[in-house]
């Protein structure tokens, strides 16, 4: 994946890096037996034969994957290889894996698409190289059904003749749901990985999914959690590449590309700093997060070892003292596909609380998700607001279920209420705030504090500069405001006006908003309190206390 556009350009970066310190202590290991579930790392390291972006690229991707063998033997750690089938049938990598990988990891399958892989599905090879980042030739939503039929079946057929059996993962920057469903239906697959939520990186762009850990995608649309046991696939689907909780979010928000800043070892600014992997760990290990919480590390060996080395070697050392403290499980990604599935019958709620900013200016934020939907709140040192709200509904078919996708870019998506990130300009960020109706002024709240009343709701107490409460709660299928202030509040969207355009909502009543996104109709209905439409530049829509209670059903309806 072309994060970076320059590999040489990433070798110069990262071998210049340093890294140092210790592990810094973290607090409170979580039991599966409370409302916050196991903390969870999947070491995923995906293997491409070539790159035609990188001088000497056969060798130093193979060099790459030895050193990251060698480093996981050293701790013993449970590691995932996923294999590109151009990878999977050279016999180098093959004696590799068979002689010096340790039983307890895992080897399964890469899903990009490269020319040795299509041309023995009896495909033609539409590609410049025989691997590119192309999404309608590298991907599987560029094929037709029976061509990803083909390609599946040629690829599990190969993986059992060189290692005995079908591989139990199959992960990638995306699989559409037909291929995912195939490969479980006639092969038995246990677990899946895609991209983190991303706009415009490499082309691809992913946005408004269930955001970190895991979900049961929808049969009509890969990307979409589904809300009934009955219209999911039931392989998990776990979030790749431990995107940064808190500032991920905004890089290049109100433009068309986002900025990468993640858990990947190559990045000086994330992976590569032990301070901010600390942080990021913390969030995940130490602070609320129902269900379960989950990070996937590793990485590509198309960075190439100089790289990722020194950033892959520092998390290492973190991981091991975590383990040893009994504060996270190294799992393997079947592993954790089995664990998932054991577990839960329909994708569970889960959430990311960060509580420390790294960067020192005491902003903090909580990402929420279950099968209905996902929110984000952040408080930031102007204000306070919900970022993001994307709904989901299982019938929202994907627009390359049944034709192939052209050109080199593919778009996936979920229903938008809230979308700070598209909603804005680089200068006027967008969010539905808290605000004085009377006045018109946004109220800022101070010193969230995070609890988890039960296995499913995540509850957030925030307090005005007047001492006023407001309690966020994040049920299931709803999101419940309520707040002790005398004074007329409401929950109010504005957005800049070069950006009113693309909003989806035309219709609005006193208790039901629909719009339609995509060419697809949907409606948001208030339980609790009522709808208002904005005029002008005022606002778009105010959400409207009853008894001082918002209530937003968050089940979608088409």
């Amino acid at each position: 994946m072309e994060q970076i556009k320059s590999l040489a350009g990433v070798v110069a970066l990262c071998a210049a890096a340093a890294c140092a310190g210790s592990v810094q202590a973290l607090a409170a290991r979580n039991a599966d037996d409370k409302a916050s579930g196991p903390r969870i790392i999947n070491i995923v390291n995906f293997i491409r034969q070539t790159d035609y972006r990188l001088e000497n690229a056969d060798s130093l991707m193979f060099d790459a994957v030895e050193h990251q063998i060698k480093l996981s033997n050293k701790y013993n750690f449970p590691t995932t290889f996923l294999f590109q089938y151009d990878s999977l049938i050279n016999p180098a990598y093959q004696e590799l894996m068979k002689t010096q990988l340790a039983d307890n990891c895992e080897l399964g399958a890469w899903w990009e698409i490269t020319r040795p892989h299509v041309e023995a599905a009896g495909i033609e090879w539409r590609g410049e190289h025989s691997w590119v980042s192309t999404a309608n030739i590298a991907f599987t939503p560029g094929y037709t059904k029976a061509e990803r039929e083909k390609l599946v079946d040629v690829y599990m057929a190969k993986f059992k003749e060189i290692y005995g059996r079908y591989p139990a993962s199959v992960g990638s920057w995306f699989i559409d749901s037909h291929t995912l469903q195939y490969m479980y239906d006639k092969y038995g697959i246990v677990a899946s990985c895609n991209c983190k939520d991303q706009v415009g990186t490499d082309g691809y762009t992913l946005w408004g999914g269930y955001w970190n850990q895991a979900y049961y995608p929808s049969k009509l649309n890969a990307y979409m959690p589904a809300q009934s046991g009955k219209q999911q696939i039931p392989v998990p689907v776990f979030r790749m590449l431990g995107s940064d909780p808190m500032y991920q979010y905004d890089a290049g928000c109100g433009t068309a590309y986002q900025g990468v800043i993640s858990l990947e070892p190559v990045y000086r600014h994330a992976g590569m700093d032990k301070k901010w992997v600390d942080y990021f760990i913390e969030s995940i290990v130490d602070e609320p997060c129902l269900a379960f919480g989950y990070a996937q590390a590793g990485q590509e060996n198309s960075f190439t070892w100089p790289a990722m080395g020194k950033g892959l070697e520092m998390q290492f050392a973190v991981y091991d003292s975590l383990r040893v403290a009994g504060k996270i499980r190294l799992e393997t990604l079947e592993e954790s596909g089995r664990w998932f599935k054991d577990r839960f019958t329909v994708t569970p709620a889960t959430a990311v609380t960060v509580m420390k900013d790294v960067r020192g200016e005491d902003n903090k934020t909580v990402w929420y998700n279950s099968r209905y939907y996902r929110a984000n709140l952040f408080w930031e040192k102007d204000g306070f607001c919900f970022r993001d709200i994307h709904l989901f509904d299982e019938n929202y078919k994907s627009e390359y279920l049944d034709t192939p996708g052209e050109g080199s870019r593919f778009f996936y998506y979920t229903l938008p209420l809230v979308d700070r990130f598209h909603w804005s300009t680089p200068d006027d960020k967008t969010g539905l705030r808290i605000v004085n109706t009377g006045s018109g002024e946004a109220i800022i709240l101070l010193s969230p504090e995070v609890t988890e009343p039960s296995a499913t709701e995540l509850k957030i107490v925030s307090r005005d500069s007047e001492g006023n409460t407001y309690t966020i709660v994040l049920q299931e299928d709803c999101i419940k405001v309520t707040s002790d202030n005398a004074a007329p509040w409401a929950l109010q969207l504005r957005v800049p006006g070069e950006k009113a355009s693309q909003l989806p909502f035309d219709s609005f009543s006193c208790k039901k908003m629909s719009g339609d996104f995509r060419g697809y109709r949907y409606s948001v209905a208030c339980k609790k309190g009522s709808i208002a439409k904005g005029s002008g530049s005022d606002y778009v829509y105010r959400l409207l206390p009853a008894d001082n209670t918002i209530v937003v059903d968050c089940k979608a309806k088409s």
